[in-house]
């Protein structure tokens, strides 16, 4: 499915690649964006045939950057979104996402974090495990510790998924 997305994004926004540096934007957009993060990034850079070192940082720059604003501003932006007619509709569907999830959190705390955010299945990442984190209100500092590492691990795994067994099947 996220191979899909990627290929869909980069058949859309296809043209960035004659722009310098244009491939190496889109993996980063990529990697920014909630669902895909650096799972999508580091396919995306494999089908661009990017070199792996230079995706592997782009990659994680771009999933580590949301990462403050999400712990830090997330249970205010949750709380306007409750209330507001246009919104309330994402706001219960990003609740139940957090229902969904928080356990697995919960029981592990630290461990727990850096298990969700590194383990790159659907619906698992640092978007939604630092959404939980902030709505659990779990320290920030560490919860940033915990989503670091975790965003370490999964790119470790997708390096060896989309370098390895992406470009030996595509390649």
């Amino acid at each position: 499915m996220v191979e899909q997305i990627v290929s869909t994004i980069l058949e859309l926004f296809g043209s960035l690649e004659a722009v310098p540096f244009g491939r190496e934007i889109l993996v980063f957009i990529i990697s920014l964006m909630p669902i895909l993060e650096l799972r999508g990034g580091l396919i995306a850079a494999a089908l661009l045939d990017l070199n792996p070192i230079t995706s592997y940082i782009i990659s994680i720059i771009g999933n580590v950057l949301p990462v403050p604003f999400i712990l830090w501003f997330i249970n205010s932006i949750l709380n306007w979104m409750r209330n507001s007619k246009h919104f309330s509709k994402i706001a219960k569907w990003l609740d139940g996402k957090v229902e969904k999830h928080k356990s697995q959190i919960e029981k592990f705390g630290f461990w727990g974090l850096v298990l969700f955010v590194g383990i790159p299945l659907p619906g698992t990442g640092a978007w939604t495990g630092c959404l939980i984190a902030a709505v659990l209100n779990m320290d920030r500092k560490k919860s940033f510790l915990a989503a670091l590492l975790g965003i370490v691990m999964a790119s470790i795994i997708m390096m060896i998924l989309s370098f390895g067994v992406l470009k030996s099947v595509v390649g």
